[in-house]
């Protein structure tokens, strides 16, 4: 059992070589996957980048470490400048170079600052805040596989809430890692000017249909959601497109164990 004790980030222990790295205590709930395999590690995301979580990576692993960006949102990619190997979704390489041209960066430090509920590191500035950009070691496309030493990962694209939003399945251990696709306890977003909601309810349609899934570990809140959340994903989706509600302005729509906002 590893035990980290730190100032801002928690440390999950889901099994033996593999991590939850999360930031409780901001609002966004926000949690980093760490996936160790024989020849390197894989990261999935960076988190908000108030504080570095290269500390904590460094602790757990001594191997080179891929960074795999579910989708290029702030509170995902924030400290993907510790970190040289890089790599995101075709269709969000512009993104990672150039920033989200739809979204102010008043914006984004009014968020990065809110509801904060534990003490930041004095390096964190919420006025001075940037997101990162830089250019990504490769991209990603829906189908692709990465080794890191006798694990094998599955890369799903699944657009929606961002248009290059990538899933993860581990198919060694059955995780599917669904970034800001599906989690609980708070609405999955899908009403931003650069959402879809036709696509999110494909991409819904899509993970529901993978096999062999064990665990579902979203990006916010409650880590390790049952693999039979992705039955009452299937009935959603028939239950959205039937009612005519797969649309921007249609509200919050509430199933068993998650929720989503168009």
């Amino acid at each position: 059992m590893v035990t980290i004790k730190d100032s801002w980030f928690t440390v999950h222990e889901i099994d033996d070589t593999t991590f939850a790295i999360s930031e409780y205590g901001h609002w966004e709930k926000v949690h980093s996957y760490l996936l160790i395999g024989e020849e390197k590690a894989a990261l999935i995301d960076t988190g908000l980048g108030i504080d570095n979580i290269k500390r904590i990576t460094d602790q757990l692993t001594d191997l080179p470490i891929i960074v795999l960006t579910t989708h290029v949102h702030w509170d995902h990619i924030g400290s993907h400048g510790e970190y040289e190997n890089l790599y995101v979704h075709t269709d969000e390489e512009d993104w990672l170079i150039n920033g989200i041209q739809k979204l102010s960066i008043e914006q984004i430090r009014k968020d990065v600052s809110r509801d904060i509920t534990i003490p930041t590191p004095a390096t964190f500035n919420p006025e001075t805040y940037k997101p990162f950009q830089g250019t990504p070691t490769g991209l990603l496309s829906d189908g692709g596989e990465i080794n890191i030493g006798n694990r094998k990962l599955t890369i799903y694209h699944t657009p929606g809430h961002s248009p290059g939003h990538i899933s993860i399945l581990d198919n060694n251990n059955g995780y599917l890692f669904t970034g800001d696709l599906l989690y609980d306890e708070t609405p999955i977003y899908a009403f931003f000017p650069t959402t879809n909601p036709i696509d999110l309810i494909e991409s819904l349609e899509k993970i529901s249909g993978i096999p062999h899934v064990a665990k579902v570990y979203g990006a916010h809140n409650t880590i390790g959601l049952h693999a039979d959340i992705l039955e009452e994903v299937k009935n959603a989706v028939r239950v959205l497109r039937e009612n005519d509600l797969v649309r921007f302005g249609t509200g919050v729509h509430i199933f068993n164990g998650f929720s989503v906002q168009f």
